[in-house]
């Protein structure tokens, strides 16, 4: 787990692999409360009956879930205790390769691409790349964007 406490850090640590997440596990529950948070009610995300009949054969969790863990995974593959403020900015590319079963374990490898300094902090644009365990391919694959204040 790599430690950044400083602006100057931040950009020290350009081009570096910063870490692995902790292994998180996809639950039904995780599933279903994001279908409500979402209005997502699709059969192979909450339906596990009619899922197992499908391609998948059980739920799958949404791509969108799966994106949307990438900052509680962060918490556990860098650190900054120096960080103010910290907000999502936005992605500039977004891919889910392989489906994340329902029951199983994902975790993010977050990769320091590019650091710029602005008015509001630093732009910091990372490649995060989620996995699942036992998985041969990646169930997720973003260039994040986010701001962080010093």
């Amino acid at each position: 787990m790599a430690d950044i406490n400083s602006a100057e850090d931040l950009v020290a640590a350009v081009g570096q692999h910063l870490g692995y997440s902790d292994w998180y596990e996809v639950t039904q529950e995780k599933v279903n409360l994001f279908a409500d948070a979402t209005g997502d009610h699709q059969w192979i995300h909450v339906d596990p009956e009619r899922a197992a009949a499908g391609p998948y054969g059980g739920t799958i969790a949404h791509g969108y879930l799966t994106l949307s863990l990438i900052p509680v995974l962060r918490q556990t593959a860098w650190r900054s205790e120096n960080v103010k403020m910290g907000v999502n900015y936005g992605a500039n590319k977004v891919r889910f390769p392989a489906p994340v079963p329902v029951g199983s374990k994902v975790r993010a490898g977050f990769e320091l691409l590019e650091v710029k300094a602005g008015a509001a902090g630093h732009r910091v644009i990372e490649k995060v790349t989620v996995e699942i365990e036992g998985g041969d391919k990646p169930v997720c694959i973003a260039e994040t964007v986010s701001v962080l204040v010093f």
